[in-house]
């Protein structure tokens, strides 16, 4: 059988459990996958049905659920029915609060997309491993060099990070050109770190830029929506966030959303190690703005 995934201490106290199971769908085999968008999809009728139940409506054996409860980290099906009942709980309270605020009727685009992303960053507080933040933190700390590397619609972010490390004193630089991003990392070595961006973890371009790193010694770390895919099984560190989305919405914007705050925490904790240096490098930064600016 497949290992588990290993969850934090407050997904497993029901604070994301759905947000833990899509993360894990893509990975999951057809029968597991199924039992998993069941409870996805009817996350409320799931806590009150039976394992026979929820094998009837994912079309598999009881067998199969029980496994596809273990593989998802938790004890048995009984377990992830009990974080599933807590979670859908706390949501029922902020869903009342909700339609007790009466929105306009012609804001409701934006409050289901303000809603889905306010719970995306809620998720990640409870999907990151605190192991991995803070080891990556330690690192972007301490690097000779740092590649962040993002192809598509992570590179803006890519870039955005990289820059603001910058403005902290952290030798950081990000690349619009796949090519050069690849180039570069051909160069880092052990006292640098790749860190990745990548919604599905999948992107051929990326890989190819992380394998180039890792191969040189560089540490290497992900920021991306999914537990299992080709890229969490090459870095060293994974920082799991963002998977929710909205109808209508282009690929992931949500998980943008996560992955945002996620490179923002990361360069507060990253400043933190050296506060002298972020406070200097920031001066400098300050004074250049000013010259910007009327």
């Amino acid at each position: 059988m497949e290992p588990a995934i290993a969850m934090t201490e407050s997904t497993r106290q029901g604070q994301a459990v759905l947000a833990h199971v899509r993360t894990l769908l893509p990975s999951l085999q057809a029968s597991d996958a199924r039992v998993a968008q069941v409870i996805v999809d009817e996350p409320d009728a799931v806590i009150y049905r039976s394992v026979s139940e929820v094998a009837e409506a994912a079309s598999t054996s009881t067998a199969t659920v029980v496994r596809c409860a273990q593989k998802l980290g938790f004890r048995g099906f009984h377990d992830l029915k009990l974080a599933l009942a807590r979670e859908r709980a706390t949501f029922a309270e902020a869903a009342r609060t909700h339609a007790a605020q009466a929105v306009d009727p012609r804001l409701a685009p934006l409050a289901q997309v303000l809603d889905a992303g306010a719970q995306t960053l809620r998720d990640a507080l409870a999907l990151v491993d605190p192991e991995a933040f803070a080891a990556v933190a330690e690192v972007l700390a301490s690097a000779e060099r740092v590649l962040v590397a993002g192809v598509g619609t992570s590179a803006p972010l890519a870039a955005d990070a990289a820059y603001r490390l910058s403005t902290i004193g952290v030798d950081a630089e990000a690349y619009g050109d796949v090519h050069t991003q690849h180039f570069h990392a051909r160069r880092l070595g052990p006292e640098d770190i790749c860190l990745a961006v990548s919604h599905t973890g999948s992107t051929r371009e990326t890989l190819e830029i992380v394998g180039a790193a890792r191969a040189g010694g560089a540490t290497t770390a992900a920021i991306t929506s999914f537990a299992r895919s080709p890229l969490t099984e090459l870095v060293d560190y994974t920082i799991l966030a963002g998977t929710r989305e909205v109808s209508f919405r282009l690929e992931a914007m949500a998980s943008r959303l996560a992955h945002l705050a996620l490179l923002d925490a990361l360069l507060v904790a990253t400043a933190e190690q050296h506060p002298e240096r972020a406070e200097a490098a920031l001066g400098a930064y300050s004074d250049m703005l000013g010259e910007h600016r009327l």
